[in-house]
C-alpha cells in the first residue's frame, strides 16, 4: 500500500536507521545551516528544505517519537499477510489502519507527544492558538564596566549559529537589545522569532553607576586637604590632573562636567568623593610635626560637641 505524502526522516538526514543520537544531531546541525533561510533569502525550495529538515530532527532525536514513527514504517511498508496483520495488531500497531494519509499520522505523533508540534502540524488549530507560540528567545549577556562605557562588540552560539551583537556605549544594567530573527526557530514552518539580550554590567571595584553619573571615592592625604594639591587621578577615559583646593574636607565632592557616562547625545559627570587616608604607620619626621602642629593648633575639634552632650 503506498503511503500518501510519507517521508523517510532518515533519508532526509541523510543517516542509517542505526544512527546515534550523535550522529543525528550532527547530521541535522550540518544541514540547517546548509539550508538556513537567513542564507538563502526568498529562496522557497530551501525553506522548504528546511522546514524538512527541522520536522526529520524533532522526530528521530526523540526516542518516544522516533519509537512509534519506526513502528508505523515497519506496519506500513511490510508484506503484512492476515496473520502477521493479527499479531501485530495485538502488540504494537493498534489504531495504524486510521493514518493511511502520512500527514495524519505526523499531526497525530506530533500532537500526541509535543503540545508546540500539535499547534504547528494541526490544521484544524485554533488562530488565537497559533499566535500564543512564543519563539523569542532571552539570553543574559554579562559585559564589563569598561565595555559598557565605551560600547564593544560580542559573539554569541544561538541554535549554533555565530550572531554578532553590537553593545552601543552607555549602556547599562537591565536594558535589552533586540536581535530579529536570531530566536528559537518553529519546527516545521522555519519561522523564527526574535533574541532578546538582557544586559548585566559587572560591578567594578573603583567606578560606581547611577545614571549617567559615575562616583568613586578618591584616597587624599591629611595634607593635600588642608594645603590644596594637583595630583594626579585616574579615568575611565585615562590619567589626568585634579586640583584639590586648599581647605578640603573629608567627604567632600569634585564634580568633573562631562567626564561621565555618554548615551546618545546625553552625557553624564563624574564625582570623587574625597577621602582621608592616613598611613598605617607614621614616620618619626612625621611624628614631630604632627606635635608642633598640636602645639600651635587654635582649633577645638570638640567645642560644640560638649556643648551638645552636656544638654
Amino acid at each position: 500500500m503506498a503511503l500518501n505524502g510519507f517521508k523517510d526522516y532518515f533519508k532526509v538526514l541523510g543517516i542509517k536507521r542505526n544512527a546515534t543520537d550523535k550522529e543525528i544531531k550532527n547530521a541535522f546541525r550540518q544541514l540547517a545551516r546548509k539550508s538556513h533561510p537567513d542564507l538563502h533569502p526568498h529562496d522557497v525550495e530551501a525553506e522548504s528544505k528546511f522546514k524538512e529538515i527541522n520536522e526529520a530532527y524533532e522526530i528521530l532525536s526523540d526516542q518516544e517519537k522516533k519509537k512509534s514513527y519506526e513502528k508505523y514504517l515497519s506496519y506500513w511498508l511490510n508484506d503484512r499477510n492476515e496473520k502477521y496483520d493479527d499479531f501485530d495488531r495485538k502488540n504494537n500497531y493498534i489504531g495504524f489502519d486510521d493514518f493511511i494519509n502520512f500527514d495524519d499520522f505526523l499531526s497525530d505523533l506530533l500532537g500526541r507527544f509535543n503540545e508546540v508540534g500539535q499547534e504547528i502540524y494541526s490544521n484544524i488549530s485554533s488562530e488565537n492558538k497559533a499566535n500564543s507560540l512564543n519563539l523569542d528567545a532571552e539570553f543574559n549577556l554579562q559585559i564589563t564596566f569598561v565595555e559598557a562605557l565605551n560600547g564593544t562588540k560580542k559573539i554569541l552560539l544561538v541554535n549554533d549559529e555565530r550572531i554578532e551583537v553590537d553593545i552601543p556605549q552607555g549602556i547599562q544594567t537591565g536594558s535589552k537589545i533586540c536581535i530579529k530573527n536570531k530566536g528559537n526557530i518553529q519546527m516545521g514552518k522555519a519561522k523564527r522569532g526574535d533574541l532578546l539580550l538582557k544586559v548585566t554590567v559587572k560591578s567594578h571595584p573603583i567606578w560606581k553607576v547611577k545614571g549617567l553619573d559615575i562616583y568613586a571615592d578618591l584616597p587624599i592625604s591629611l595634607d593635600e586637604l588642608a594645603l590644596g594639591a594637583n595630583i594626579e587621578v585616574a579615568l575611565p577615559q585615562g590619567d589626568t590632573y585634579l586640583l584639590i583646593p586648599s581647605g578640603s574636607l573629608p567627604e567632600q565632592k569634585i564634580k568633573l562636567e562631562g567626564q561621565g557616562i555618554q548615551y546618545l547625545d546625553a552625557k553624564g559627570d563624574l564625582f570623587f568623593t574625597l577621602k582621608l587616608k592616613l598611613p598605617e604607620k607614621w614616620s618619626n619626621e612625621e611624628l614631630e610635626l604632627l606635635k608642633k602642629l598640636r602645639s600651635v593648633r587654635i582649633d577645638e575639634p570638640r567645642s560644640s560637641w560638649f556643648d551638645q552632650a552636656c544638654t
